[in-house]
């Protein structure tokens, strides 16, 4: 399956620029591999292993193998920035090693930089199929789908907290925020 996930990005964004990967105690191997830069000057980093079993609620007594939400990550950031790659990798590990289902809304916080100088420490999980198309399993396993990360600053985060991810989207849409760019500012939060 992980090759067919692999096929699904390259024909996506072309032939990975380089690629890494983390192995973590308790969870399964996890790779980034990194695209472009493209003409844009965008690179995209996106995690590969992740969606090899699907995530589980934690509080359920049984794990079902097959059925569950399945997803990779796609970061993407002006110029790009390789020091992301852990990260990346462990919010990938996240689910394995701590029973979480991430869905669109979601945030996952490293707690630190996304970056070595990064104002970013942690990510909102936005809604697939905008960058890369879901990947159809067989019955009666769930697609494969491809959650964008959008950078928040911890303010950002906070405010998240609060008021919800699809009011921090707003605002963000509403002050023309970048969120491509790895040195933007946190957008004003009133």
């Amino acid at each position: 399956m992980l090759a067919a996930v692999e096929a699904r990005l390259i024909a996506t964004f072309g032939e990975p620029s380089g690629r890494a990967a983390v192995t973590f105690l308790g969870a399964d191997r996890i790779e980034v591999l990194r695209f472009g830069p493209d003409a844009d000057g965008l690179v995209r980093y996106t995690t590969l292993g992740m969606s090899a079993a699907p995530m589980a609620d934690p509080t359920s007594p049984v794990v079902d193998q097959v059925r569950g939400p399945r997803v990779e990550l796609v970061l993407t950031v002006r110029g790009g920035r390789d020091g992301v790659l852990r990260s990346l990798a462990t919010f990938a590990a996240t689910p394995q090693v701590e029973g979480l289902v991430l869905a669109p809304g979601g945030s996952l916080d490293l707690g630190a930089p996304l970056w070595e100088g990064a104002p970013f420490t942690s990510v909102l999980a936005a809604e697939p199929g905008g960058l890369v198309e879901d990947l159809e399993l067989a019955e009666p396993a769930e697609p494969v789908r491809f959650l964008p990360l959008l950078p928040m600053t911890p303010n950002e985060a906070g405010w998240k907290r609060v008021h919800g991810a699809a009011a921090l989207q707003e605002r963000w849409l509403d002050r023309g925020t970048d969120l491509r760019d790895p040195d933007r500012r946190g957008v004003t939060l009133d």
